[in-house]
C-alpha cells in the first residue's frame, strides 16, 4: 500500500510518500479502506518531533474515514462505512495518512451518512471536538460566545454547529489575519476581533463564553474579555504552550470558569449527533481544500502558512 512515513522529525518534506506492506488484522484490531483524512494541527506538532510519546518511523493521522477491509470482530462487516479518530492513531500506531490503517476495534465505529468521502473526511476530529466544546461552555439560546482563533476548523466547526443550533446567539471570532474579517462575517460571526501580538485581544464587549483554540498562551486574555460566572473552554492548542505558566487561578480567572475538552474523550455517539446535526441544518462540511495523499506535505505546507481556513483533507488514490 501507499502511505505517507515519517522517518525523524522536521519540515514538511519529511513526509515521504512511499510503498509499504500492508497491516494484517490481529486479535482486538480491524484493517480499515481510508477513503478519506483530515489534516490537523496537531499532526503538524508530532512531525515537528513535539509529541512527546511519539517515535519515528511514524504514519501520521489522528483520525480517518473509510470501509472495514478486515475484521476480527462480527460488529464490523467488510464493506461498512466507519469512522475512527485519537484514541492513539498516529501517536502511539500508525494513523490514517494511509491507503489501510490499522486500529483497535474499539476506535472504529460504524457512520450513517450520505456525505460524500471528501465532505466526511472534513467531520469527524473537527465536529466531534467542536460539538463537546460547545456541551463544555453550556451555551443557551442567548449565550454571547467568543471564539479564538475561529478560522481554524474547528473554529469554523463551531461557528456553523452555534449557528444552527441557536440562531439568536451573538457569536464574535479572533484572527490574526485583518484579511479574513469578510470569511468569518459570512460564515455567521455577527463581529470579529483582531488577534495582536502574544495572543492580546481588545474588546468593549463581554462574553458569557469563551471557546480558546489557542491555548495556555492566551488564556489569561480569554478570562479578560468574560463576563463574570461565564465559562472559557480550551480546547485547541494552536499557540504551540501545552501548559499554564505564571497562572494565578483566584486573580485570572477573573470571576469566571475554565473548563476544557479533550477529543480523546469523543465517542461513537458524539459523532453520530454531529453528523445527525450537520445533515439536519444542511451545513456546508465542504473542506477548504482538498489534496491527494501524496500531497500531504503541501497540505502542511498551507496550514502552517495560515493562509486558508477550515478544513484540508487527503484522498488515498487507491
Amino acid at each position: 500500500m501507499k502511505a505517507i512515513v515519517v522517518h525523524q522529525p522536521g519540515p514538511p518534506e519529511v513526509l515521504c510518500y512511499e510503498e509499504i506492506p500492508t497491516p494484517a488484522v490481529r486479535p482486538g484490531w480491524s484493517l480499515v479502506k481510508v477513503q478519506a483524512v483530515g489534516v490537523n494541527r496537531s499532526e503538524i506538532f508530532t512531525r515537528q518531533g513535539l509529541s512527546p510519546t511519539v517515535t519515528f518511523p511514524r504514519i501520521l493521522g489522528i483520525e480517518c474515514v473509510g470501509v472495514v477491509a478486515d475484521s476480527t470482530t462480527p460488529t464490523l462487516v467488510p464493506g461498512q462505512k466507519v469512522a475512527a479518530l485519537m484514541g492513539g492513531m498516529g501517536r502511539e500506531f500508525d494513523g490514517g495518512y494511509a491507503e489501510y490503517v490499522l486500529l483497535p476495534n474499539d476506535r472504529i465505529w460504524p457512520i450513517h451518512t450520505s456525505f460524500t468521502w471528501e465532505e466526511l473526511g472534513a467531520v469527524p476530529e473537527t465536529f466531534v471536538t467542536a460539538l463537546g466544546s460547545m456541551k463544555q461552555l453550556q451555551l443557551r439560546a442567548d449565550s454571547r460566545l467568543l471564539v479564538r482563533a475561529a478560522t481554524s476548523g474547528v473554529g469554523v466547526a463551531t461557528i456553523q454547529l452555534v449557528r444552527a443550533l441557536y440562531p439568536n446567539a451573538v457569536i464574535a471570532g479572533t484572527t490574526r489575519n485583518e484579511s479574513k474579517f469578510d470569511t468569518l462575517k459570512a460564515l455567521g460571526c455577527d463581529g470579529v476581533i483582531l488577534e495582536e501580538a502574544h495572543n492580546v485581544i481588545h474588546s468593549d464587549e463581554k462574553f458569557d463564553c469563551v471557546l480558546d483554540l489557542i491555548g495556555p498562551s492566551a488564556i489569561r486574555h480569554s478570562f479578560a474579555v468574560l463576563k463574570r460566572g461565564g465559562i472559557v473552554c480550551n480546547t485547541g492548542l494552536l499557540g504551540g504552550q501545552w501548559t499554564l505558566e505564571n497562572f494565578d487561578p483566584i486573580i485570572d480567572t477573573c470571576g469566571g470558569y475554565l473548563t476544557g475538552y479533550h477529543s480523546g474523550d469523543a465517542t461513537a455517539d458524539l459523532l453520530q449527533e454531529a453528523i445527525t446535526i450537520i445533515e439536519d441544518h444542511a451545513i456546508d462540511v465542504t473542506p477548504h481544500k482538498v489534496l491527494p495523499l501524496k500531497e500531504a506535505a503541501q497540505a502542511h505546507t498551507l496550514m502552517e502558512s495560515g493562509a486558508g481556513y477550515g478544513k484540508y483533507v487527503l484522498l488515498p488514490e487507491h
